[in-house]
């Protein structure tokens, strides 16, 4: 039986999925011109990692509901987060200081 909370976090997570599908279609919009520009070079990863992190929160919603349950996808892909971030960020910091 799922409790209040269960259904206000499940939607939560669904609203989040949501947002960051909408984040992402403008991100991909935004990919045309990253590469143009110099500047915008950190955004493909960014990109990459607003998708794993839609997958996280879409199984952390199905998991919130009972539906399917899996820990150990729901503990690799936010490594896979951190790794295109930590690219994104060495990327721009070389970037801004002119080491391309």
């Amino acid at each position: 039986m799922l409790t209040v909370y269960d259904w206000v976090y499940g939607s939560g997570q669904i609203a989040s999925v949501v947002l960051s599908i909408f984040a992402g279609v403008l991100a991909m919009t935004m990919l045309k011109q990253a590469r143009k520009r110099k500047q915008l070079r950190a955004w493909p990863y960014l990109l990459w990692s607003l998708v794993f992190f839609a997958l996280v929160e879409f199984f952390g919603a199905l998991k919130t509901f009972g539906i399917w349950s899996t820990p150990w996808l729901t503990h690799i892909i936010p490594g896979f987060i951190l790794a295109f971030l930590i690219v994104a960020l060495v990327i721009q910091i070389q970037v801004i200081k002119g080491y391309e």
